[in-house]
């Protein structure tokens, strides 16, 4: 099913800021919040594709990845709300709910006052590269990444087997400590996260051995990635949730796929259209000759009509590359270049010293004219 455009889910122009696009989330994340909505799968849908929307736009980098490649540059399925749960949401952006008394999934009535931070892996990036044909087509790869994982051993938490969790004692469980100041204005509270906890409100009674109590251990996963048709150098992908897993549980960081274009030997990239020179000697282009030029699929022929001109453009409608959005595909543009013979023996002299001579290899004032209007409308 084709995805909405994100601007449109949310409402807001392209051109919208950030503050725009943060009200017009929170008004259709509170219209369509699970707890008002109990039990409507249609409601819960619109909720998600929301949050899907403002991740992205209220995200710096990866709108202007979307404003560039739409869809195809947020990695396609992997990056939909289809991957992200109702706890991600909340753990994103549980701040936008703040104060409107909503339970549930948010937990502790959805503020954020109270409730134990969530922690967030990093995200990763890696390069792959692909030749002219990969990305003419799209390409299933598979890549080998040494990343961060949740321990096997303790599932990700960070305890020990058997062992439990203490509220802090240093924060008493809130994740966050109060100071109070005399000043010359008089006292001052400031709030900050707990050195001893950091934030997360809570200790391990018990480490996990395996990794220290870090809840991530360093090991080699296998990601498949599905790079659609059109991409083009310096393109970013993106995969939520692999990337990173977060320590002692929580939400993992995404991978970012950059993109490289292998140089192809003959083929020279335009945008969505394909380049390729033609060398033919002289006698072909006054005579006409059938040549072969390669494309992705492998090589045409095309003929070369008598009397063709030098610099003249063939144009393959429909041989370049796909655009990555779907509209449509480029042409090969193939220009026509006559080759010029450095050295000639005695006998291919005169036969070009007759050619010089005859009058049909003269051009004619007409045909002057033509090409002086040719080049003079090309420098205009």
């Amino acid at each position: 099913m084709q995805k909405k455009d994100y601007y449109e889910v949310l409402g807001v122009a392209k051109n919208a800021d950030a503050a725009e696009i943060k009200k017009a989330y929170r008004k259709l994340a509170l219209q369509y919040h699970p707890d008002k909505n109990p039990g409507d799968k249609e409601a819960e849908e619109r909720f998600k594709e929301a949050a899907e929307a403002y991740d992205v736009l209220s995200n710096e980098e990866k709108r202007r990845r979307y404003d560039q490649f739409g869809h195809a540059g947020m990695g396609g399925a992997s990056g939909g709300h289809g991957g992200m749960s109702m706890e991600d949401i909340f753990s994103h952006f549980g701040d936008i709910f703040g104060g409107f008394g909503f339970g549930g999934f948010g937990g502790n009535g959805g503020s954020s006052r109270g409730r134990r931070p969530v922690n967030h892996g990093t995200n990763l990036r890696v390069k792959v590269k692909l030749d002219l044909k990969e990305v003419a087509t799209g390409v299933e790869k598979r890549i080998k990444v040494k990343k961060q994982v949740a321990c096997e051993h303790c599932k990700g938490t960070g305890a020990k087997e058997g062992s439990s969790y203490s509220n802090c004692s240093t924060c008493g469980g809130t994740g966050q400590v109060t100071r109070v100041q005399n000043t010359i204005l008089g006292a001052m509270q400031t709030t900050s996260t707990c050195p001893t906890c950091q934030g997360e409100g809570r200790t391990i009674n018990a480490k996990c051995p395996h990794c220290a109590g870090e809840g991530v251990t360093v090991a080699e996963e296998v990601i498949t990635l599905n790079i659609p048709a059109g991409v083009a150098e310096g393109m970013q992908l993106s995969l939520s949730g692999k990337g990173n897993a977060a320590r002692r549980g929580g939400v993992n960081g995404d991978m970012i796929v950059v993109i490289e274009e292998e140089e192809h030997p003959e083929l020279l990239r335009d945008g969505n259209d394909l380049l390729y020179n033609v060398f033919v000697g002289y006698p072909e282009v006054v005579l006409g000759e059938t040549v072969e030029i390669p494309t992705v699929e492998g090589k045409v022929k095309v003929k070369i009509e008598p009397g063709t001109q030098p610099g003249k453009i063939l144009r393959l409608r429909g041989k370049g590359l796909p655009d990555v959005n779907g509209y449509g595909r480029g042409d090969l543009l193939a220009r026509v270049n006559v080759w010029v013979p450095k050295s000639l023996s005695k006998e291919d002299k005169k036969l070009v010293e007759r050619m010089r001579e005859a009058e049909g290899f003269h051009p004619s004032t007409s045909d002057k004219k033509s090409f002086l209007s040719k080049m003079k409308d090309m420098f205009e």
